[in-house]
């Protein structure tokens, strides 16, 4: 190889190497391009997130407020009063908000079920006669008697205390309490997802005993609780109702058909609990929160907002 030929070489080795440099800082550009986009993209998603959760509490606060408001006007709640609507898609910037109260004591509390530790058999009979109206096995509720009670004996061959949870693949103890929320029924011997969906729109898990707001509650609740009713019957005064809201025990008693018999106890106007549930989206961004809220003297505390429902507890996602 000559001198000439020689450059030539050098020349052409020194060419690629320059274009190789070249296309690697090219390559490079583009990918720090790439992750600054995709940087401020994944900053830009996580801001609208923070927004729409910041968006799901004020909805929550405005939903204290309306309740706050409602019972200085009337303790007797209806599913014809302000908090009672559905807010549909409300647009706001860059996005929208939607959300909904559920009275809680139009549904049939779990946890009355078993007071201080034991089983409430009058309670128990109206939750199997629910179960009934449903389609399902009455035999469920000695199974949920059994995980709320306090003792360690099966309520019957279709009751499971902790030798059948600990026999389990997952084993795991009763609570031996109340239910904070009602998703525990996962745990519940046969309480599958098919039978807590079913179940779903017609109980509650509240801290305390309460008693049915007939104002609010299903057809099916009536029946349950009130004994003597037949579902139909039920139907009619859930039908009445909508013309005329019960007003008192008296005012109730008189809507009932014959033999139809109501425990006092059993029976409310007006409500106490209540769940908020939202849905926010900021940008591409969702945020889903829900609370329960306690209307109640008994978790007021000394504080500014003391007119407000209690928070006693809260989910966002």
């Amino acid at each position: 190889m000559n001198t000439r030929q020689l450059k030539d070489t050098q020349s052409g080795v020194a060419i690629v190497l320059a274009m190789g440099v070249v296309a690697l800082a090219a390559t490079a550009a583009t990918a720090m391009m790439l992750t600054q986009s995709n940087w401020l993209r994944r900053n830009e998603i996580g801001a609208d997130h923070v927004q729409a959760q910041v968006l799901v509490q004020v909805g929550v606060d405005w939903s204290r407020a309306l309740l706050a408001d409602d019972r200085r006007v009337s303790n007797v709640d209806t599913l014809s009063e302000p908090w009672a609507l559905r807010l549909p898609p409300v647009p706001l910037e860059n996005g929208s908000l939607a959300g909904r109260i559920d009275d809680q004591q139009g549904r049939f509390n779990l946890n009355n079920l078993v007071r201080n530790g034991n089983p409430d058999p009058a309670q128990l009979a109206h939750f199997q006669a629910l179960l009934t109206l449903l389609g399902l096995a009455p035999e469920l509720g000695d199974a949920l008697v059994d995980w709320l009670d306090a003792d360690s004996v099966p309520q019957s061959q279709d009751g499971a205390e902790d030798a059948f949870y600990l026999s389990l693949p997952t084993p795991r103890l009763v609570a031996n309490q109340h239910l904070a929320d009602v998703a525990e029924l996962a745990l519940v011997r046969g309480f599958d997802a098919d039978v807590r969906l079913r179940l779903a729109p017609f109980v509650s898990a509240l801290p305390v005993f309460t008693a049915i707001n007939v104002n609010t509650a299903a057809p099916e609740v009536m029946a349950a609780v009130v004994d003597g009713l037949s579902l139909d019957a039920a139907r009619a005064l859930v039908d009445q109702r909508g013309r005329a809201y019960l007003r008192d025990h008296a005012d109730f008693l008189s809507r009932l058909p014959k033999g139809a018999v109501a425990a006092r106890e059993d029976i409310a106007f007006g409500s106490d609990y209540f769940i908020v549930s939202l849905r926010v989206g900021v940008g591409k961004a969702q945020a889903h929160g829900s609370a329960l809220l306690a209307r109640t003297e008994v978790y007021r505390t000394v504080r500014r907002d003391v007119d407000w429902p209690v928070i006693l507890w809260r989910k966002m996602s």
